[in-house]
Order: structure tokens, then sequence, then C-alpha cells
């Protein structure tokens, strides 16, 4: 799996740990590598980019660190097929999707709850893809 994407992600946000479920099922190439924000291989990947902590979904891409709209964006359309499609909206201004993005981030405890422990992989496949 080298040269894989790998997404950071709020490993306590009920809302994000769905997501990686449905793109472990989409990516059926293998393409992402998942870390949680929380976890050690996750931290360190947050200091290497000089960030201390991120709100937002974290991309990285060829030694590119792409975060909220734009990481977004890329995640779907990098499933191939029609979520190519997804790439559409990068030409919409990046304060206007960021300001989607961020209100979607900012509730997305209240509505989609939080879990008081971070998601962990399951099976011996999400193992492989988990950093």
């Amino acid at each position: 799996m080298s040269g894989s994407d790998i997404i950071l992600f709020d490993g306590c946000c009920v809302m994000c740990s769905r997501s990686v479920d449905f793109l472990l099922r989409k990516d059926v190439r293998g393409r992402y590598r998942f870390a949680t924000m929380q976890s050690e291989s996750g931290i360190q990947l947050l200091n290497s980019a000089g960030l201390e902590k991120a709100d937002s979904v974290i991309l990285i891409r060829q030694g590119l660190l792409y975060r909220e709209s734009c990481a977004a964006i890329r995640i779907l359309s990098g499933l191939g097929g029609l979520w190519q499609l997804c790439n559409v909206f990068l030409f919409l201004p990046r304060p206007i999707r960021n300001m989607v993005y961020r209100l979607l981030a900012k509730n997305r405890y209240r509505w989609f709850g939080a879990r008081t422990n971070c998601r962990l992989p399951l099976s011996a496949l999400e193992k492989e893809r988990f950093i």
C-alpha cells in the first residue's frame, strides 16, 4: 500500500467514522489508508505537517495536504467511476465550499453524535488499512 493516500479523521465523531465505513466499502482499489487524529500515528502526521490539531478531515496525497472541502471533494473523486463527478464542486469558490463544510463540521457532534472512544479497525482488512 505504499503510495496510498492517507485520510486523517476525528475518530470520536460518529459522522466521520461512518464516512470512513463508507470509504472502506467503496474503495475497492485500496487507495486510502486511515488514521484517527487522536492516534499516535495521526498525531505524528499532524505534527509533521506543522499542525498541533485539526478541526477538519485531512487528505495527504503525494506529500500535499488538503483540508476541509478540498479534502472531502478529492477523497470522494478518488473513488473513481461516477464519484469523479464530485470534482465539479472544485469550480465553486473555496470560501463558499468551506463555509458549508465548516457549518457541518461545527455541528457534527450535535447532529450525528460523538463517541467516548475513537473508532478502531474491526476486521483484518480494516486493520491493514489503518496506520
